[in-house]
């Protein structure tokens, strides 16, 4: 669980003024049909009850409290957020996948408008790897024109393609690596990338891989310079990640022990979403939904270049 709230910061766009983190697991906290079990509902419960005794403001209704896809997609979703509500005064939305690419989309418009105030904004694509979902969106103005949200999330590509989050034998990557690419080829339309556009990827899944890919290419980052990752380093990293074990994967560079077993599915699912949308890399995006719902609360606009000015 997550806790954020940020004000308008002039050009900085968004300036954080608290934001506090609790790790719940609640992925393993799943049952088999993906409801989620009492001990991961009670978990829920607590987090947000001390979320609210921290700032007691939490209760007013200027408070936007969503749950991501673990808890959107459990069939005993409506239980869970009745005892939440219950429990705390605080009533969890859910957002539908296409809204969470939707906000994705503004916050990555932002942040890029505001990292690169003198260039005129064109086609954008965003990418997004959740747990659950991952989604989809582009275009050229301050909405996206195309939203999507696929159920490809690093989380649920573990489960049901990795279980243990471990691929066996070259054959086993590779038969993930088809499922993956069966699902994307099966979407009409996909969106592309577009030559002279901008291709950015967000989510925790492309920023830990982006380290990865650069630990393992030897290459540092200057201070202030934006990450990289290319769909040729992740393709190499795919054998690193599948010949190392969960616990082992949890020592590499940019591969944080909690994520360590979706690490492989990440990947996966990464770089067959990039082949698939034609992107050859991605600039890492550290803005998504949670920005992009910030942003939309607190009505901001993005800069405009003088050119656009009307």
């Amino acid at each position: 669980m997550l806790l954020a709230s940020a004000r308008r910061a002039g050009d900085a766009g968004l300036e954080p003024m608290v934001s506090r983190k609790v790790r719940l697991r609640l992925n393993h906290a799943l049952a088999v049909d993906g409801r989620l079990r009492e001990a991961g509902m009670r978990s829920v419960e607590r987090a947000v009850a001390e979320a609210v005794a921290s700032d007691p403001r939490l209760r007013s209704g200027k408070v936007f409290a969503f749950a991501t896809s673990v808890i959107r997609d459990a069939p005993n979703r409506d239980e869970v957020i009745e005892r939440v509500a219950r429990a705390t005064g605080v009533h969890l939305q859910v957002l539908p996948g296409e809204e969470e690419a939707r906000l994705a989309y503004v916050a990555a418009r932002h942040w890029e408008a505001y990292r690169r105030p003198h260039r005129v904004p064109g086609d954008l694509l965003v990418l997004d790897i959740g747990g659950g979902t991952l989604e989809i969106a582009a275009g050229s103005g301050d909405d996206p024109r195309a939203v999507l949200s696929l159920p490809l999330g690093a989380r649920r590509v573990t489960r049901e393609v990795l279980p243990g989050g471990v691929a066996s034998s070259p054959k086993e990557l590779a038969r993930a690596r088809r499922y993956v690419r069966r699902v994307l080829r099966a979407v009409p339309d996909l969106p592309q990338a577009v030559p002279g556009g901008r291709v950015l990827a967000s989510s925790k899944t492309f920023t830990q891989l982006a380290h990865l890919t650069a630990a393992l290419q030897h290459t540092r980052r200057a201070p202030g310079v934006t990450q990289l990752l290319t769909a040729t380093a992740l393709r190499d990293a795919l054998p690193v990640l599948a010949d190392l074990g969960v616990a082992d994967r949890g020592k590499l560079p940019g591969i944080s022990a909690h994520r360590a077993e979706q690490s492989l599915a990440g990947a996966i699912v990464a770089v067959e979403l990039m082949e698939a949308c034609g992107a050859r890399a991605a600039t890492i995006c550290p803005w998504s939904t949670r920005e992009g719902l910030l942003l939309e609360a607190l009505g901001a606009t993005a800069p405009r270049h003088p050119a656009q000015a009307a």
